[in-house]
């Protein structure tokens, strides 16, 4: 395992969170005007976390019978068109960042520390145009030299996720191939996108879209914290170990016997 290739919102940040806040800030008042079945936090994990931002503004409103006009990217935050929509959630984003701020989860540093010492290589791989101003106000711009976020989706013409196509640039611009990447995600579209491709593991991580939809959409290792997984990546980098570890935390070291259950990874 040589690259590892992290979603941001939700894997390295919490700004799942503030996501969730302004996608319900926008569409909570919107659904009411129209007045459309509420919105709910399920509503986020099932249409619209880890698509790019307008993507999810469509799906929503299609699960709710709604039609509104394309319009463009331009168009002002007060427009009801789908990428008015849009762009009105980005500026309710853009406030609760600049407001609250945003800390990395420790957890994940610590993987990151520990990919650093074992010589592998990290990117983002992000939906949002916001990807960059989220790692700098995190600390952790200086890590990732590769980010494959929405603005760079956009100008080159790549297929957002559940299609694995910016994970797969991600790779590309690390100079490895998608088969020596893992691809680590908590959201359902991102974890299609690994399990679609041609990765070497798929690290689902579970902010609250539950194990069980996690394997069923094509999880290798599921984990509560990215620092589960610093044991096995000491004791050797390759996919075997960690999977063995997931399987079972108290994994012999090599030589010993193999754990008896290698399917439960729960």
């Amino acid at each position: 395992m040589r690259g590892w290739l992290f979603d941001l919102d939700g894997v390295l940040t919490p700004t799942a969170v503030v996501h969730m806040h302004a996608w319900a800030r926008l569409f909570t008042p919107f659904l009411e005007a129209q007045g459309a079945e509420p919105y709910r936090d399920a509503d986020y994990f099932a249409h619209i976390d880890g698509k790019p931002r307008y993507d999810g503004v469509r799906s929503l409103l299609e699960s709710r019978g709604i039609r509104l006009p394309e319009g463009d990217v331009s168009d002002s935050p007060t427009e009801e068109t789908v990428h008015g929509l849009g762009n009105r959630k980005n500026e309710a984003f853009n406030a609760t960042l600049a407001e609250e701020g945003v800390e990395p989860y420790p957890a994940s540093v610590a993987l990151l520390d520990a990919i650093e010492r074992a010589g592998g290589d990290v990117a983002v791989v992000s939906s949002s145009k916001n990807a960059p101003a989220v790692l700098e106000a995190a600390g952790l711009a200086e890590r990732f030299e590769v980010v494959v976020d929405g603005a760079v989706a956009a100008r080159e013409g790549i297929v957002g996720k559940p299609a694995p196509d910016m994970f797969e640039r991600a790779a590309e611009l690390l100079g490895l191939a998608p088969e020596e990447c893992a691809v680590i995600e908590d959201a359902e579209s991102g974890v299609k996108a690994g399990a679609s491709g041609p990765f070497a593991l798929v690290v689902g991580v579970d902010r609250g879209v539950g194990r069980e939809a996690l394997t069923e959409l094509g999880a290798d290792v599921i984990v509560d914290e990215l620092d589960e997984l610093i044991p096995a990546l000491e004791r050797a980098g390759d996919t075997s170990a960690i999977l063995n570890d997931a399987a079972d935390p108290q994994t012999p070291a090599p030589g010993a016997p193999a754990a008896a259950e290698e399917e439960d990874r729960a």
